[in-house]
């Protein structure tokens, strides 16, 4: 027994744990270790860059330059960004602005200039799965349903969706 009087291991009134936090206590030594910065900046980076630029780009590391020992001054970092295809060219052209937008998400000047990888980035698009077709029997079973309507347009939408529900059923 435990000096608070449960059984060792078991924690008392646990409360349930938001997820986020569970996954970034997770993954930021490993991200800190392999490239230097935190879950947190990833998640943060649709708000960091432009619009136009939240799909097409990513933080992938941020080389901390080594210093020679403890004396040395501070010095910022180097992030490095994948961009697709044009995205590279935005990027580098509002270089500036996003490495202002980091150092305020950090909180002090932890990134000096920022490094671009042309690479894609986007996740694989799943293809779209196709509907399977209507029957023309049921086309007219549906069409008879809709026929007392007496206004042509509400009647062609309701046989649309009625299409649709027969599609999605397959």
């Amino acid at each position: 027994m435990a000096q608070d009087g449960s059984k060792p291991g078991m924690r008392k009134n646990r409360q349930p744990e938001q997820l986020g936090g569970l996954v970034s206590g997770v993954l930021d030594p490993v991200l800190a270790r392999r490239a230097g910065m935190t879950s947190a900046l990833l998640a943060s980076w649709p708000e960091i860059v432009p619009a136009m630029l939240a799909e097409t780009t990513r933080p992938q590391k941020i080389n901390w330059p080594r210093r020679a020992h403890e004396d040395d001054p501070f010095k910022p970092a180097t992030l490095i960004v994948a961009a697709e295809g044009m995205s590279a060219l935005h990027v580098q052209h509002q270089s500036g602005e996003i490495v202002q937008r980091v150092n305020a998400f950090f909180g002090f000047q932890a990134v000096e200039r920022l490094q671009l990888v042309q690479k894609p980035v986007a996740p694989e698009r799943r293809p779209v799965r196709r509907k399977a077709p209507v029957s023309p029997a049921e086309e007219k079973r549906i069409a008879a349903l809709a026929e007392d309507i007496e206004d042509e347009g509400l009647r062609e939408a309701l046989i649309r969706l009625g299409k649709s529900v027969k599609q999605e059923k397959g």
